[in-house]
């Protein structure tokens, strides 16, 4: 019997490359905001506080003669918690501690701005989602983004998109100014 004296090389069978889009490095500007966002200090939210509101609500595109009104809807609506949810009890620390209610679940984030406003099977004009492309829960509860939909719906109709007042007989009963 005869040994190979030559080991076969084994089989390695060679993929085309697929072509690669160039890669394209970001303009200097992008990469100084986003650099700039970075270095900025990250917002300690607590329950009835709302010292950080005027450089928030600006950087939203709120006028500053709004910021008092905007910050008395932002503590009855959520109590200056981002992260809650229509029927979310929370701490001082705005931690989630419990639901009170389960009805209201589609009210979101600071300004509880309420489904009708993004979600497009509650609302087939659902403003948020026709002008800003938000159309679900999630984005809402970032405080910056909800800030932004709350101006796009205060530009669109003034307060009454919180002015139980305004909603129509069903809701007198929670009206301040019953006649």
């Amino acid at each position: 019997m005869q040994i190979p004296t030559e080991a076969k090389a084994p089989i390695v069978a060679e993929m085309p490359a697929a072509p690669m889009a160039p890669v394209r490095p970001w303009p200097d500007q992008k990469l100084e905001e986003i650099k700039a966002e970075n270095k900025k200090p990250k917002i300690k939210f607590t329950h009835g506080d709302v010292s950080w509101l005027p450089e928030l609500a600006a950087e939203a595109g709120w006028p500053a003669e709004t910021h008092e009104k905007l910050a008395q809807i932002i503590l009855r609506e959520s109590g200056g918690c981002p992260n809650r949810l229509g029927g979310d009890a929370v701490d001082k620390n705005c931690n989630i501690t419990h639901v009170t209610e389960w009805n209201h679940r589609s009210d979101t984030g600071l300004l509880q701005i309420n489904g009708v406003n993004y979600n497009p099977k509650r609302n087939k004009w659902a403003i948020a989602c026709r002008q800003m492309n938000i159309c679900t829960q999630q984005p809402l509860l970032d405080p910056l983004t909800n800030l932004k939909v709350g101006y796009l719906l205060y530009q669109a109709d003034g307060w009454n998109p919180w002015d139980p007042c305004a909603w129509g007989e069903e809701w007198a009963h929670r009206c301040k100014n019953k006649p």
